[in-house]
């Protein structure tokens, strides 16, 4: 199965919302009634009614219906018989509000709808050409964002992951190991969440399943002293990647933020240069938390690129859109599931395909 077919089919939840809120808002167009021709022949009078009847009747006859013309069929999109509805004001404002309450935000939604109606207004439009503009323009967002995490010669490249609990941290960290690992890379873990033994074993999981090993320190034990350790393992080892995880941080806790940056403090005075990358992982089922959570952890961690993780189990994908057009944030990649190919590069058209619910 593809990603995008995998990817359509498991965000059903947004596909659905946004696709058929789509599809409603076309076909609420008010029904016009057909106007009479000016020159329209009256009623006539009562005494002339039985010679007109007696005249014959002309023999009927059959019009092709009119075809549209190339350039039509080219920009028009979807099926003859669609219904179309004429794009205007109010019908934009749904639009808006549709892509609101997919979280895309405010700000975001009126741009998205904005230029989507630049050269359509006063036109004739179908839910199909709606959704084929909409997910253009959601493409033109992503694209600049969606770039893979880059590798660099740097030996051990230190891959910190943070964000919140729940959010998917440890399962992506054992998704990256296992496919950097069958990429021909050497990967070290290291299970920084130290306060959640089920954290830890889940990793060792991952771990064996990955052949990849994992760093462990006594539970309640300090987790930047582990990333040090973990460091100079990975070092002597000349592995490729280290991966390190941390325990989840509510954003709104500061000694648990401050704790976090303590492990970025101890890191760099093992390397200067480290962490290279700091993941955030993003649980999409949050909505526009994820905007606030990627404030607050880029001021504490400087956060270098993003994971978008359960987008199969919420209608609000469109918290991404507004995450690229608000941060410009690499987004690396995008989970689906909970398999280990269920963590695929963010590809920019086909989540826009996916999230409004167009087929490939």
């Amino acid at each position: 199965m593809s990603f995008f077919k995998k990817l359509r089919d498991r965000m059903f939840k947004s596909s659905d919302k946004i696709g058929q809120g789509l599809d409603e808002i076309v076909s609420e167009a008010p029904v016009e009634e057909a106007p009479k021709p000016a020159d329209a022949p009256s009623e006539p009078p009562a005494d002339l009614a039985p010679a007109a009847a007696s005249r014959p009747e002309p023999e009927p006859t059959t019009v092709a219906a009119a075809k549209p013309g190339l350039l039509g069929r080219l920009l028009g999109g979807g099926r003859e018989d669609e219904p179309r509805r004429v794009l205007d004001d109010s019908m934009l404002e749904s639009l808006e509000e549709l892509l609101i309450q997919a979280d895309m935000g405010v700000d975001t939604a009126l741009r998205v709808t904005a230029n989507l109606a630049e050269g359509r207004m006063g036109r004739r439009v179908s839910a199909t050409e709606i959704k084929q503009a909409l997910a253009t323009e959601i493409a033109r967002i992503m694209e600049p964002v969606a770039r893979p995490m880059p590798l660099y010669p740097k030996k051990p490249q230190v891959v910190l992951v943070v964000g919140v609990n729940g959010s998917g941290k440890t399962t992506t960290i054992g998704k990256l190991a296992s496919q950097f690992r069958a990429a021909g890379k050497t990967v070290v873990i290291a299970a920084g969440d130290t306060f959640r033994a089920a954290a830890v074993e889940q990793l060792q999981i991952w771990g064996e399943r990955a052949g990849v090993p994992v760093m462990t320190a006594p539970e309640g034990s300090d987790p930047a002293s582990l990333a040090f350790d973990a460091m100079t393992r990975a070092e002597a080892e000349g592995a490729d990647l280290l991966l390190i995880d941390t325990a989840g941080r509510l954003q709104n806790r500061a000694d648990l933020m401050e704790e976090l940056a303590k492990i970025v403090r101890v890191i760099r005075k093992k390397d200067p240069s480290a962490p290279h990358n700091t993941l955030l992982v993003l649980d999409a089922t949050t909505g526009q938390n994820a905007v606030l959570q990627v404030d607050i952890f880029r001021k504490i961690a400087d956060v270098s690129g993003l994971v978008m993780t359960k987008l199969d189990g919420t209608a609000k994908g469109g918290v991404l859109v507004a995450l690229a057009d608000k941060f410009g944030l690499p987004i690396h990649a995008i989970g689906v599931g909970e398999q280990i190919d269920d963590l695929s590069p963010f590809d920019p058209e086909d989540f826009a395909r996916a999230l409004v619910g167009l087929d490939a």
